[in-house]
């Protein structure tokens, strides 16, 4: 069981009511110690997902602590470990997305959660690009390896491909051995091109739907009528994975219409999952796009950018 660690205090970014980015404030609150089969993780950097806005503006699934902390994206060194815990120990640099849905409190500088919503940061990559994989590279990985059953040589549709979860999407799909297409601004082309895309479409230019066709998976981050325009490009038998909202996914009736497999994924805490992220990274055959690098003071300033959707790779923000 948690408990307070004798009067120790830590800064975070909490909320004041469920709003938009004005609402996020800097507070100071009690660190917590860990509890059997936890460890405490000194963050060194946060990465900042659209499930952090989404959440700011209504409360989302999660189940909330008091204070409301955002956050589930943490690379760090552990601080102290709880009773049971045999994977690490004091000093080990990790990363991890801990307990999504609920609450993990990242935007922080320092979380408590489970040893096994973590693993050993690689030693070459730092902080702030550990940070920004964990539950993008895990919504993709758990996505692609188990929702589509992936194959080598299997076509894959990328929608955002040069988004936070679309870059890493892409660089995935290809070590899976897909045949990748992805959609993007055509500023932006030459950047996805340089992940291992096969095609970039410039969704812009050119209707993605009448452009691709016979794919295998698409993976549709963006939601809206993606969805459903989507359909079009997929051959019988094919796999959509909405990530976006639940509502956005085509309904069974539609589905069978099609001929296809429909479904919204919300992602786990994956420790196999992860190991397999970390393990492509210390490889240097995944590598997160930073996109900004912010105090955790400006978290509010994160989610502003964030919420443009014009964002090349990750924002992360560092206590």
């Amino acid at each position: 069981m948690r408990s307070e660690s004798g009067g120790v205090r830590m800064r975070a970014i909490s909320l004041r009511d469920w709003g938009g980015p004005e609402v996020l404030e800097e507070i100071e609150t009690d660190r917590l110690n860990p509890g059997a089969t936890e460890i405490l993780v000194r963050v060194h950097a946060a990465g900042v997902n659209p499930t952090d806005w989404k959440a700011r503006s209504h409360g989302g699934l999660r189940l909330w602590d008091d204070p409301v902390i955002l956050g589930h994206d943490v690379s760090g060194v552990v601080e102290a470990v709880g009773l049971g815990v045999t994977l690490f120990e004091p000093g080990d640099e990790v990363f991890g997305m801990p307990d999504f849905p609920r609450q993990a409190g990242a935007y922080a500088e320092y979380v408590v959660a489970p040893a096994r919503h973590f693993v050993r940061k690689p030693e070459g990559i730092d902080h702030v690009h550990a940070a920004a994989l964990p539950m993008a590279g895990l919504t993709v990985w758990q996505a692609l390896t188990e929702m589509v059953s992936l194959r080598p040589g299997q076509r894959v549709l990328v929608h955002a491909a040069a988004g936070g979860v679309g870059h890493l999407a892409v660089q995935i799909a290809k070590e899976l051995g897909a045949y990748v297409i992805g959609t993007a601004r055509q500023d932006k082309h030459l950047f996805v091109q340089k992940l291992g895309a096969d095609e970039v479409i410039d969704y812009t230019q050119v209707d993605f739907a009448d452009a691709v066709s016979d794919a295998d998976a698409v993976l549709d981050t963006i939601g809206g009528d993606y969805s459903i325009r989507s359909l079009r490009t997929l051959r019988r038998g094919g796999t959509l994975v909405s990530l976006a909202a639940a509502a956005d996914a085509p309904s069974a009736d539609v589905a069978m219409e099609y001929g296809v497999r429909c479904g919204f994924m919300l992602v786990e805490p994956d420790y196999a999952g992860l190991k397999a992220i970390a393990g492509l990274a210390a490889a240097g055959r995944l590598t997160a796009e930073i996109a900004a690098v912010l105090p955790l003071a400006e978290a509010a300033e994160a989610h502003i950018r964030g919420e443009t959707g014009r964002t090349t790779g990750k924002i992360v923000l560092v206590p």
